[in-house]
């Protein structure tokens, strides 16, 4: 038993180091929020309700089917149910019943309404599936933004650690006295800078890290972490295709533009509906009944009076009846002629709108496009300059190292790496993010291989 129990510690012990362990990749952190948004939820739901709504309509072209049943016990004065005559005595009554209503024609309306829910059921998933790309790129922005913070803090380390190097050499050559002690306290300052730079480096990773933690919905912010990877830029063929030819791929699968292409439906289905009430409704209706009291008396073959039993009253006053009904609107207090303006209205509403968010997308597009060409030239004007400037550097170290340059003209030159190099990666992860966002105007999932 206590081998067991130490077997069973030893377990979890290893499973929650696991836990605390795990660096989630870029795939992993867009299905775990995909799987686990609360607005997500909330749509799916909706999208629930939406289904409902479809068989409410199909239950509409059905008959309904009810059915009644009553009974009362009668003291003193009442109504004897057989010859209506006024009587005394104490009565028992039963009257049941079973009915039958449908429509039969009410201008097409409930056959609009029904195809009305079905293409609300399909712009409820296009609605869905459209929150559901938001929250990719969300979380591939958010991912991003890590692993640039992180590259810059390894730039940061790496060049504090090429810092504290000269800060030893300079401190012997000091002590020897080749050089002025003021070449030591601009080497100091430099340093000291640097360290700061290092200390809002992982503050800013640690508010990167908590944004995408946020985005997942995950709490455990101390534990939460990605895998600590260099991203170089993925290789993509997507600017082999212009502007207008992405363009015209969105709009085939873009879900946004199914949706707002799906209200303008949804729209015309609506006025079809409106126009449906000026029309005369048709219903039809079968109804079967009967009934049974105590004090019903009937004559038999002799004329003699007597009281049929439950079941013969039940055969004796059951009937049917049938028949069906006609509505004509004539006036309604202009209730239904507002009602289709207001209808014609929201059709030109929507189809605006629709109009609207292929303008939009349109020029999301443009602006994407323009964006990937112009972080592309922002990158490689980067990494020019950071060749140039070390090599500048590297000569001004060589002359810093026998006495030709003093320690702040060697510090300028350092600084200058050092913004070459944090350009480089915030222009490299600046243009990796366009890139993902102009793929996937054009159908590419999002990936960073």
């Amino acid at each position: 038993m206590k081998y067991k129990l130490i077997a069973l510690l030893l377990v979890l012990v290893v499973g929650i180091t696991s836990a605390q362990e795990k660096k989630w990749t870029l795939e992993e952190c867009v299905t775990y929020a995909v799987e686990n948004n609360l607005s997500i939820e909330q749509y799916e739901l909706d999208l629930e309700n939406t289904k409902i709504e479809e068989s409410d309509a199909f239950g509409d072209l059905l008959p309904n089917l009810n059915g009644t049943n009553s009974y009362s016990s009668n003291t003193g004065f009442s109504i004897n149910p057989t010859n209506n005559a006024p009587t005394n005595s104490t009565a028992f009554n039963m009257n049941a019943s079973i009915s039958s209503n449908i429509t039969l024609f009410d201008g097409l309306r409930n056959i609009n309404r029904l195809n009305r829910a079905k293409l609300n059921a399909i712009a409820g998933q296009y609605r869905l599936d459209d929150l559901k790309d938001d929250i990719r790129l969300s979380v591939a922005n958010a991912y991003l933004q890590v692993l640039s913070n992180k590259e810059s803090l390894k730039v940061a380390r790496a060049q504090y650690a090429v810092t504290e190097q000269d800060l030893k050499r300079t401190k012997e050559l000091v002590d020897s006295g080749v050089v002025p002690k003021g070449d030591l306290l601009e080497i100091e300052a430099t340093a000291a800078n640097q360290e700061q730079q290092i200390v809002n480096g992982e503050s800013r990773v640690l508010i990167a890290r908590i944004n995408l933690s946020q985005l997942l919905q995950i709490t455990d912010y101390e534990n939460f972490d990605v895998v600590d990877e260099t991203f170089n830029i993925p290789p993509s063929n997507v600017l082999d295709n212009s502007a207008k030819d992405i363009f015209n791929k969105a709009l085939t699968y873009r879900n946004d533009i199914k949706f707002s292409e799906s209200n303008v439906t949804l729209a015309e289905k609506d006025l079809k509906i409106a126009k449906g009430a000026i029309y005369p409704t048709l219903s039809g209706f079968v109804n079967y009944g009967t009934r049974y009291s105590d004090v019903t008396t009937l004559l038999d073959g002799n004329n003699v009076p007597y009281t049929p039993s439950f079941k013969d009253q039940l055969w004796v006053f059951d009937g049917v009846s049938y028949g069906a009904q006609l509505n004509v609107p004539i006036f309604n207090g202009f209730s239904t002629k507002n009602g289709i303006k207001r209808a014609k209205i929201q059709l030109e509403k929507s189809r605006l709108q629709y109009k609207q968010d292929k303008l939009d997308l349109e020029s999301n597009i443009q602006q994407a496009y323009v964006d990937v060409k112009t972080f592309n030239k922002a990158y490689e004007a980067a990494e020019k300059t950071l060749e140039a400037r070390r090599l500048a550097y590297n000569y001004s170290k060589e002359r810093f190292d026998v006495g030709l340059m003093n320690a702040f003209d060697f510090s300028q030159a350092q600084s200058r790496v050092d913004n070459a190099e944090a350009d480089v990666v915030r222009t490299k992860y600046d243009y990796i993010f366009r890139l993902k966002i102009l793929e996937f105007y054009f159908g590419i999932p999002i990936s960073l291989n």
